[in-house]
C-alpha cells in the first residue's frame, strides 16, 4: 500500500471523514484528500500527529515497516525499538516503566524474606531498575543514531544523484552548443487566439556561420500539419539576425525549427524550441474532489456489482496550467458537467446543486454536484476503472475533460491504484455524447 492508502485505511477504521481528520490535525479537507490520493505528502509534524492519532509508527505510515502481528513474541529490545514517534532519548514510555516495575517486583518476590537486613535486597532491586533504565535509554539512543545515519546516507545519495544529474546536464548542453548551427536564438509565445485556435510566436536566430546570401526559414510542426513559415529578411554583414512572428494552429505539441539555406542550395535544420500542453492550458481547467460519499472500501458482490452511496462532488477553477497565463490567454468556462464514468464511458450525469447546509467552509469558485444514493456499477475486470470527471466547455465551444482519481476493484472492494495518469483531457478519448 502507498502512504496515502495507509492514511485512508486508518481514517476509515476510526470512522473519520476527510473533513473530520483535517479538523483534528488543523489542516483543510483538501490537504487530507491530497495526502490520500498521493498528490502531496504530510509534513513531518503532521506525520507524527497521524501516528499518534492512529496508534501506529511513522515507519508504518511511510511503508518501511509493518504492524506487529497479534500473538507474536516480544522482547524488551523489540519493544524499545518500536517506540512511539513522540519518544525522545532519555525518556521511557509508560509501558517501559511498567516493565521495569514488574521485573523488580518479580525479582524481589522471589528472594527469601528474613526478618533482618532486607535493605541489601531492596538496594539490589533499585540497582537492577537503574540498569534497565540505562539499558532502555541506550536502546533509544542507538535507535535515534541509526535513524540519523539512515538520514545522512539518504542525503549523501541524493547529493550524489543531483551532482551526476547536473554533470550530465552540463555535458548535454556543451554537446548541443558544439553541434548547434546557430550562435544565438530565441522563441517567445506572444499570444493565443481561441477564436481562430492559433498561437503566435516571436522567433529569431543568428547563424553560427553566416554566408552571404543565406536565408532562414522558420518551421512550425504542430502534430496536425507541418507548416513552413518563411522569414528571409536580414541585414547584410556577418552573423545576421533573422527574425519573424509566426502564427500556427494551436495544439498541445508544437515544435519550432530553423531551416538554414545557403546560396548553393545546402539545407540544414536546427531545432529551436518545443512547446507542450499549450492548447490544454488555454482551456478553463477545474479540480474535482469528492466532498461527501466515501467510495474507498465499498464492497462488491460476487458479480462485481457495487452500489454507491449518496455522493457530492465539488469543482474549483485551476489556473496553474501555464507559467504565463496572460500569454496563453486562458478562456472562460461556458458550462461544466460532472459525470460518473466507467472506463471513460458515461454512466450518469450528476445534478448541479447548492452547497448542503451541513458542510462547513467556503472555497472561491466552488460548485457542487449531486449523485443520488443507489447508483450501481459492475466492475468485472481488475483493469476496470470507475471515476468522476468534469466536461468543461469554454465560450468558444472547445471542450476538455478533467478527471478525479479512478477507483479499482481489488479483493472485492474499491481502492485507488498506486499510480494514475490524469493528463488525458482530450474529449476524443471519452464517451459521453452531446
Amino acid at each position: 500500500m502507498t502512504m496515502g492508502q495507509r492514511i485512508a485505511q486508518k481514517r476509515k477504521e476510526q470512522g473519520l471523514s476527510q473533513e473530520g481528520l483535517g479538523e483534528q490535525l488543523g489542516v483543510s479537507r483538501q490537504a487530507i484528500y491530497k495526502w490520500e490520493s498521493g498528490a502531496a505528502v504530510p509534513e513531518i509534524d503532521k506525520l507524527i500527529a497521524l501516528s499518534r492519532l492512529f496508534g501506529v509508527s511513522v515507519g508504518w505510515l511511510l511503508g518501511v515497516e509493518e504492524l506487529p502481528q497479534e500473538g507474536s513474541q516480544s522482547t524488551p529490545e523489540a519493544d524499545a525499538s518500536a517506540t512511539a514517534p513522540e519518544e525522545t532519548a532519555g525518556e521511557l514510555t509508560e509501558a517501559q516503566l511498567q516493565m521495569v516495575e514488574e521485573i523488580v517486583e518479580r525479582y524481589t518476590a522471589a528472594l527469601p524474606r528474613p526478618r533482618r537486613r532486607r535493605w541489601p535486597f531492596v538496594l539490589a532491586g533499585a540497582i537492577l531498575a537503574v540498569v534497565f533504565l540505562n539499558l532502555f535509554q541506550a536502546l533509544d539512543t542507538l535507535r535515534l543514531q541509526q535513524q540519523s545515519i539512515f538520514n545522512d546516507l539518504s542525503r549523501v545519495e541524493s547529493s550524489v544523484d543531483n551532482q551526476i544529474g547536473s554533470i550530465s546536464g552540463r555535458v548535454e548542453e556543451i554537446l548541443k552548443a558544439q553541434n548547434s548551427l546557430v550562435a544565438d536564438f530565441g522563441v517567445e509565445l506572444l499570444s493565443t487566439d481561441p477564436t481562430h485556435n492559433t498561437a503566435t510566436f516571436s522567433i529569431y536566430a543568428v547563424p553560427k556561420t553566416y554566408v552571404e546570401g543565406m536565408t532562414v526559414e522558420f518551421i512550425a510542426e504542430n502534430g496536425v500539419i507541418a507548416s513552413d513559415r518563411v522569414a528571409r529578411a536580414g541585414e547584410t554583414g556577418s552573423n545576421q539576425r533573422f527574425s519573424a512572428d509566426l502564427s500556427v494552429p494551436l495544439t498541445d505539441s508544437i515544435t519550432i525549427s530553423a531551416l538554414l539555406v545557403t546560396p548553393d542550395g545546402t539545407r540544414s535544420t536546427q531545432l529551436l524550441e518545443q512547446f507542450s500542453g499549450l492548447y490544454s492550458a488555454s482551456l478553463p481547467a477545474v479540480d474535482l474532489m469528492c466532498y461527501d460519499g466515501e467510495l474507498l472500501g465499498l464492497q462488491a458482490d460476487k458479480s462485481g456489482l457495487v452500489t454507491l452511496p449518496e455522493v457530492y462532488i465539488t469543482t474549483q477553477p485551476n489556473t496553474s496550467g501555464w507559467d504565463d497565463p496572460e500569454a496563453v490567454g486562458c478562456s472562460e468556462a461556458e458550462s461544466v458537467q460532472v459525470g460518473l464514468f466507467k472506463n471513460k464511458t458515461l454512466i450518469a450525469w450528476l445534478e448541479p446543486c447548492d452547497k448542503p447546509e451541513r458542510f462547513q467552509g467556503t472555497y472561491e469558485g466552488e460548485s457542487f454536484y449531486h449523485l443520488p444514493e443507489g447508483t450501481t456499477v459492475t466492475l468485472t475486470k481488475e483493469t476496470d476503472q470507475l471515476r468522476f470527471a468534469a466536461v468543461v466547455t469554454d465560450v468558444y465551444g472547445r471542450q476538455a475533460v478533467y478527471s478525479d482519481i479512478p477507483y479499482l476493484l481489488s479483493d472485492g472492494e474499491l481502492t485507488w491504484p498506486d499510480t494514475s495518469d490524469l493528463s488525458d483531457h482530450d474529449p476524443a478519448g471519452w464517451e459521453y455524447g452531446q
